[in-house]
């Protein structure tokens, strides 16, 4: 499978992941703030070499396979710095993550990486429907969710780093987010 594109907003780069991003994803990626909401599976507290072992053994071969789709956020401003990253999954139910780290939240970064993400889900990859899970805790992944036009339609139980809680499924169809392309 070839490498993803590095993809352009007018304030983001986003670059796919490669074996190097490790050492600033195990700078950033290992703060409360970013784990609480992600799935148990996410070790806590994270190891030494927690994000070297995830991109070279899991992230990686899943790129290689075209199963997943993993960028690092960027800003223009400073294109050597990551600040998070965005990743597109071929599981059902489960077709995008991200994370920020918190000094670059609230700026509407991911709001902008979420757009020119998605058009890679439905325009590139050609996919019917994007499903995103998140934890009902999560206040700010679902106002992107919401800014987006998906809508909430499922709950189900789940297993965070924090604690158990619900997962709320949000879902767009590429007919919708077609028109709301249109719209915009």
């Amino acid at each position: 499978m070839d490498c993803p594109p590095t993809l352009h907003t007018d304030r983001l780069l986003l670059t796919p992941l490669q074996l190097t991003d490790a050492a600033a994803i195990q700078q950033l990626f290992p703060q409360w703030e970013v784990v609480r909401y992600l799935d148990r599976r996410v070790p806590w507290p994270y190891p030494q070499e927690g994000a070297l072992v995830y991109v070279r053994d899991v992230a990686l071969p899943a790129m290689a396979a075209g199963r997943e789709w993993h960028w690092m956020i960027r800003t223009r401003a400073h294109p050597e710095r990551c600040i998070g990253s965005i990743s597109l999954y071929d599981q059902p139910g489960n077709n995008r993550g991200f994370w920020l780290a918190p000094q670059f939240q609230g700026n509407g970064y991911m709001r902008e990486a979420c757009k020119v993400i998605n058009a890679y889900w439905f325009d590139t990859l050609a996919r019917p429907v994007m499903q995103v899970p998140k934890a009902v805790a999560n206040h700010a992944s679902r106002k992107v969710s919401q800014h987006e036009g998906m809508r909430m339609i499922g709950v189900r139980d789940g297993h965070f780093v924090s604690r158990p809680m619900q997962v709320e499924v949000w879902e767009m169809t590429r007919s919708e987010w077609l028109a709301a392309q249109v719209d915009a």
